[in-house]
């Protein structure tokens, strides 16, 4: 087989700059509004299950602690998780690129599922650390995968919106996880967190088999070519046993050699001067949400004697506010997106989002960050100090909100230039980003007692602020200097 049908995204490409009349350039995707939906809303789902494990269990830390001893270890474990979190996505981020997303989810949540299962069962703390780190390395690429599949099938000009919806629905996790988990606590024992977990990622499994398609271009380029056989959704090979078949093509498959996955291509994104930007300064503006979300256990359980549950209620700031953000960031990234074209007298095509030659992409992204990153440091600021003071619960609760609003909407801005500048490997981009903000969100979390217990709250958050601002001057350097980046590399 010639290379011209390995690989469909390439052909895609080829005809997308080869001379032709404007009807004959294959759209970008086959997938109707309807499926694009659905794609968005299993991608959110993934992304939502990927975060609730490492949040779900905050509640249940006092009672892990007395049932499972020593005290001190049960916080270490939420830490040292993080590391595989952010180790796992390096490897499976280039497998869904080369292999397609549906086998990479199932590898992610049958490993998630099988820790999980154990992590119900067992009862000592060796169990509980070895477990959930292997719960975390299998759910955790399920973010990466999910950004993947929102490349596959959007243009740069769509792409804010679908990625503010698909983050909008992920965020939840981390809000929705705690009030998850003090409930089961308060009424069923930490154990039932677990056996949730389970039910809950099998459910995923059972209707991706059923309905969620293959989006990958290297397998499917648009949507318009025929996966494998056993890649396909049990409804699509319904239908083409029937003669009814969705594709309109079913030639051109790639077939990638089986091989371990190569990380190196994260690492290889992770350096290129813009995304090394972009990744560094998303995890380090993402700190001060790592910090407060780990602090809220046992700060407001010594300051305002709340309980398991009341604990995980405090957590719902951050989600609204996340929710917000990311449905009103998304909308705002694609309006500057055309704006700037049309003021470039540039057409909003697929002719030049390949690579944006000649277009300013992270001008048009990384604009509306500036000020998001001031107000989420001031309310990080805050935060600390109204915990200093023991101010009543409503003033923190509004600065979690802000705080929520802040980072998810400078999140989904970081994570829509990267996968804007890496098309084609989309899911590996993704997880150079997600290992470097897992890998420094576990060292800051773990900093977090001695920090608190040497300086207090207010001047701990005050510190976390002002190294959230660092990045500030190298996103400006992006600005400036991002399309020179992208010519030379080019060239």
């Amino acid at each position: 087989m010639s290379s011209e049908t390995k690989d469909p995204e390439a052909s895609l490409q080829r005809l997308d700059t080869a001379p032709s009349r404007p009807e004959e350039q294959p759209v970008h995707s086959v997938f109707t509004k309807h499926q694009k939906w659905y794609i968005v809303f299993c991608a959110s789902c993934a992304g939502f299950i990927s975060f609730l494990p490492g949040q779900v269990y905050f509640p249940a830390l006092n009672s892990l602690a007395h049932d499972l001893k020593p005290r001190f270890l049960a916080r270490i474990v939420t830490d040292d998780d993080k590391i595989f979190q952010g180790l796992s996505p390096m490897f499976l981020g280039d497998f869904a690129d080369r292999f397609g997303r549906r086998p990479a989810y199932a590898v992610c949540f049958l490993l998630y599922m099988a820790a999980s299962i154990g992590l119900a069962l067992q009862s000592n703390y060796a169990a509980l650390f070895v477990l959930r780190c292997l719960q975390s390395a299998g759910i955790g690429p399920a973010m990466a995968l999910s950004v993947g599949v929102i490349s596959d099938i959007a243009t740069a000009a769509e792409r804010g919106s679908y990625m503010g919806l698909m983050t909008g629905g992920t965020v939840l996790g981390p809000s929705v996880g705690p009030i998850i988990g003090g409930l089961l606590t308060q009424y069923l024992g930490w154990r039932a967190i677990f056996w949730f977990l389970t039910i809950f990622g099998g459910t995923f499994v059972i209707q991706m088999l059923l309905f969620f398609p293959e989006t990958a271009r290297k397998i499917v380029g648009n949507g318009s070519i025929s996966p494998q056989r056993w890649n396909q959704t049990v409804l699509s090979w319904y239908q083409t046993t029937k003669g009814k078949t969705q594709y309109t093509s079913q030639t051109s498959r790639a077939r990638s050699k089986l091989g371990f996955p190569n990380p190196s291509k994260t690492l290889v994104i992770m350096f290129q001067k813009e995304a090394g930007i972009i990744i560094f300064s998303n995890a380090i503006f993402s700190l001060s949400y790592y910090v407060a979300c780990a602090c809220i256990p046992a700060a407001y359980q010594k300051l305002y004697g709340l309980n398991s549950l009341q604990v995980g209620l405090c957590y719902l700031p951050l989600g609204f506010g996340a929710m917000v953000a990311c449905i009103g960031t998304g909308k705002m990234l694609d309006s500057n997106y055309r704006r700037l074209a049309k003021r470039l007298n540039l057409p909003v095509s697929n002719a030049h989002t390949r690579n944006f030659t000649g277009f300013p992409i992270e001008k048009a992204r990384l604009l509306p960050v500036f000020p998001l990153m001031a107000v989420g440091g001031l309310a990080v600021i805050a935060f600390g100090w109204v915990l200093d003071f023991r101010v009543h619960l409503a003033v923190p609760t509004v600065m979690l909100f802000l705080l929520g609003a802040t980072t998810t909407a400078a999140n989904s801005i970081f994570s829509t230039l990267l996968v804007d500048l890496n098309p084609r490997a989309a899911s590996a981009a993704a997880a150079s980003r997600h290992f470097v903000r897992c890998l420094l969100g576990a060292g800051a979390t773990a900093a977090l007692e001695p920090m608190v217990s040497s300086m207090g709250y207010g001047w701990c958050f005050t510190l976390v602020a002002l190294v959230t601002l660092a990045p500030v001057p190298f996103l400006w350097t992006a600005i400036r200097l991002g399309p020179r980046w992208r010519a030379q590399r080019s060239s």
